[in-house]
């Protein structure tokens, strides 16, 4: 399953975890598609993420499980600049 498919499969704890997985997979299998080199910057990119999107709010996220929050909140680290 692709990266972007298993973020929205994040339902619950499992899937959540199948998620890190498959996002570490391909941290080791791609980091040049990677934003954010450094822990720092992912860990700063995702909560730049956070602050301007109301963690999700603004994205349509008000509703979904905190799973998958945390999920698309991980996924941004790689994506947010």
């Amino acid at each position: 399953m692709q990266l972007h498919e298993q973020l929205e499969a994040v339902t619950d704890e499992a899937t959540f975890l199948e998620f890190v997985r498959t996002l570490a997979n391909d941290r080791r299998a791609d980091c040049k598609a990677w934003q954010n080199d450094s822990i720092e910057d992912f860990l700063e990119a995702a909560g730049s993420w956070a602050d301007d999107s109301g963690f999700g709010a603004r994205q349509g996220l008000s509703a979904v499980s905190p799973w998958k929050k945390f999920a698309v909140f991980l996924y941004c680290g790689k994506i947010y600049e």
